[in-house]
């Protein structure tokens, strides 16, 4: 697995843009591309290669998750949940999680710093 990061603007202010287009996806990555960073947190467009993933960890903030397009599996404090394209979920602060692509997935991450 590699990651690639995308050049990340500090603020995009009126911009349109289409977050589903926004990234293309890579084989065997992970793509990444910051749109906004703020020290109150960041928003942030991924876009993951089928069976790739993020191990276990924690944040110290809550996030916000909301899938793109594609299927993956997000697994918060041992639940598991699998996620379609159009559906959200909340990662609360300090407790661990894990995200795997179950196909190839794209996700809207914003964190929220508290």
């Amino acid at each position: 697995m590699t990651k690639q990061e995308q050049p990340a603007e500090q603020t995009i202010d009126t911009e349109k843009m289409d977050l589903q287009n926004l990234l293309s996806y890579q084989p065997n990555s992970i793509v990444s591309r910051v749109l906004l960073k703020k020290p109150s947190g960041t928003i942030t467009v991924f876009a993951f290669a089928e069976g790739e993933g993020l191990s276990e960890h924690t944040a110290p903030f809550d996030a916000y998750v909301q899938i793109l397009d594609g299927e993956a599996e997000i697994t918060i404090s041992s639940k598991s949940v699998i996620l379609k394209s159009g559906e959200v979920i909340i990662m609360p602060a300090n407790k661990p999680h894990s995200l795997k692509a179950i196909s190839e997935f794209k996700m809207l991450l914003v964190m929220i710093k508290s």
